[in-house]
């Protein structure tokens, strides 16, 4: 039997839950309350007792409350007996608060550190006992005025004792431990190469709407190191700067194409097609609920500021924006995996905050072990109505069971097929995977972040975590057509770890990347128009060569498309724009040199080919200082101080 209220509308409400189901509030009964009767005491469903309110109508009308007992027979009878009522139950109450120990105890959660990480003790020691007298050391020569007196040799600094001291010999402590050795992973990502429009006049790559690199590039600087170049993944640099472009106004066409075409900045003779890609945003009301497992890694790698302990604020940051109808799971693994809380009620903050507070740090990395453990946990509370997703929080570290990659991407990605979703979120430094984390990410139809301070865990965590947990569109690819008699070579800036095959924009059965609401999508081109200076070799025989003509009567220097799923379905829809010099720009937009600012400020840090030796980062800094406009959150200021730090990095040895 289930406990029972009196809410404010005069019901008797009678609660129960199935096992496991922490949402106790999922199942009422209503029963209008005949007006002699008051019920003076109840129970509440986690135990306590309280004394209910005296119905603000009667109150009013002069109403007297009475003692009276009512007992689980009557209640039952009164349920039995009286109509069914049709008000709507009243709003859920959000129980939150401080995650005190005290709180959290109540709830069943014990936030005191185990004993292998609490301070020792320190007991006073007794003085040592006095030394005895100093020893004079003398050799009996063959005649007496030939004594010869040796002094005791010199102490050593732990022979000293002090009488009365507390003060002991110093016995040698253990040698100290070796330097941590760099053990941070990248994807390769080799700068994308020039092609020639004659022979490859097609481009097709998967979007990416991922912004790790950014936040791990900064930390580099900031650090005052140069990254490694296979860590600079320059479309993510562009795609973590909003550009303001035109937004859909509707889901059935979730998208927005915007190009523009300038001048190289770093190129003289060459031209930069921009293609903006801005998705659509969802209002609250077609928002659906959530149904989210935070999947923690609690190794011993973990144990560190900018890691368990910053990951635990990032989930705080998710458990303040959940609503009533969504549910959170909180599962971990070490060297095994467990769950600390099953899927609860975003209603319950405090029970889920406690839950965050009393994960500890040690042991192995069994992280596949851990994914299971969490689709087990997702698919307890799926919903096809549902967004199902788990948020990993990971240094990528897995050293316990399997740690192949391609197997742990292969697991990941049949999973998605069930509708559960898996997203990435990076911390801390030395031991990072990035590599592996990109991996699986892009096998989830999920995203990749790396968080390097609690202000960018408030930027993923606050508002903008909306573009991540509310999908518009799944496997979502970008093909460029360029047309041979007016580009004569193309090149793609970025999206190296993101390229397809042309054929595979056709394939539905080939995946790409997922796309949340209201995330955007920004590619560079660099194009050399036909006549201009060509950095491909001349072919000798002429029927070999590139076009010289420029007379397309469509002006048109290529064609764009876009594919993609609406969320949940299998058939791909299809978004069709042409590339003309009508979106040329003699005096392009500020978005557009702010996205050449960025783009220029990864190529030099990753040594690109393509950029002019003589494109300095004075230059770079020229260029971004001149499109910094409106920037409320400091984030276009910031990036200017990164491109002044990054002019003194000492230059990175690669191995």
């Amino acid at each position: 039997m289930g406990a029972k209220d009196l809410n404010s509308e005069g019901f008797i409400t009678t609660t129960s839950a199935p096992q496991g189901d922490s949402d106790a509030t999922s199942r009422r009964t209503f029963a209008l309350v005949p007006p002699n009767i008051v019920i003076l005491h109840g129970r509440d469903r986690v135990g306590g007792d309280r004394t209910m309110p005296q119905h603000p109508r009667r109150r009013a009308a002069g109403f007297q409350r009475r003692p009276a007992s009512l007992t689980l027979v009557a209640v039952a009878a009164l349920m039995t007996a009286a109509p069914v009522g049709a008000a709507p139950a009243p709003p859920p109450v959000v129980q939150d608060g401080t995650p005190s120990p005290a709180a959290c105890r109540e709830l069943g959660f014990d936030l005191s550190p185990p004993s292998h990480v609490r301070p020792p003790v320190l007991r006073s020691r007794p003085p040592h006992p006095a030394p005895p007298p100093p020893v004079t050391l003398s050799i009996e020569a063959t005649k007496k005025e030939d004594r010869v007196e040796y002094a005791a040799p010199p102490a050593t600094v732990n022979d000293v004792v002090v009488s009365g001291s507390r003060i002991g010999p110093y016995p040698p402590g253990p040698p100290l431990p070796p330097r941590p050795v760099d053990t941070e992973r990248y994807p390769d990502a080799t700068p994308n190469a020039v092609k020639r429009t004659a022979d490859q006049p097609v481009s097709t790559f998967s979007i990416d709407v991922d912004t790790a690199a950014y936040a791990n590039v900064r930390r580099f600087v900031d650090n005052g190191r140069a990254p490694p170049r296979d860590a600079v993944r320059v479309e993510e640099m562009i795609n973590y700067f909003d550009y303001g472009y035109a937004r859909p106004t509707s889901a059935a066409r979730p998208f927005a194409v915007t190009t523009t075409t300038m001048a190289s900045p770093w190129s003289e003779g060459r031209r930069i097609v921009h293609v903006g890609l801005q998705g659509y945003e969802l209002p609250e009301g077609q928002r659906r609920p959530l149904n989210l497992t935070f999947l923690v890694d609690v190794s011993g790698s973990m144990n560190s500021p900018d890691k368990l302990d910053l990951a635990k604020q990032s989930m705080n940051l998710i458990i303040d924006r959940l609503r009533p109808q969504d549910r959170v799971a909180v599962a971990y693994y070490a060297e095994g995996a467990g769950t600390t809380l099953a899927p609860t009620a975003g209603t319950q903050k405090l029970k889920l905050r406690c839950a965050v507070a009393s994960l500890r740090a040690s042991g192995g990395t069994a992280g596949a072990t851990g994914m299971t453990n969490a689709y087990d946990q997702a698919q307890a509370s799926f919903g096809r109505n549902k967004v199902n997703r788990i948020l990993m929080f990971t240094d990528g570290d897995f050293n316990v069971g399997v740690t192949d990659d391609k197997r742990l991407e292969d697991y990941v990605a049949d999973k998605r097929k069930t509708g559960i979703y898996l997203s990435v979120y990076g911390f801390g430094r030395g031991n990072y995977q990035d590599a592996r984390m990109q991996a699986i990410a892009q096998a989830g139809n999920g995203t990749a972040a790396y968080v390097d301070d609690l202000k960018e865990a408030r930027r993923l965590f606050g508002p903008m975590f909306d573009r991540g947990a509310f999908p518009i569109a799944d496997d979502v690819k970008i093909q460029v057509e360029f047309n041979p008699a007016r580009v004569a070579e193309w090149r793609l800036i970025g999206y190296e770890t993101r390229l397809l095959n042309e054929e595979d924009f056709s394939n539905d059965a080939v995946d790409a990347g997922e796309v949340g609401s209201g995330a955007s999508v920004t590619a560079l081109y660099e194009i050399t128009p036909v006549g201009g200076p060509t950095q491909i070799p001349e072919r000798r025989y002429a029927d070999n060569r590139i076009a010289t003509g420029g007379g397309d009567p469509n002006g048109e220097l290529g064609f764009i498309q876009v594919r993609y799923k609406q969320p949940g379905q299998d058939r791909s829809e299809l978004i069709q724009q042409p590339l003309t010099d009508r979106s040329r720009a003699d005096a392009p937009p500020e978005a557009t040199r702010w996205a050449l600012a960025v783009a220029a400020f990864g190529q030099k840090l990753r040594g690109d080919p393509w950029m002019a030796s003589d494109y300095g980062w004075d230059r770079v800094l020229d260029l971004a200082q001149g499109a910094r406009g409106d920037d409320p959150y400091g984030e276009r200021a910031e990036f200017v101080q990164l491109v002044r730090a990054a002019q003194s990095l000492p230059e990175r040895r690669e191995p």
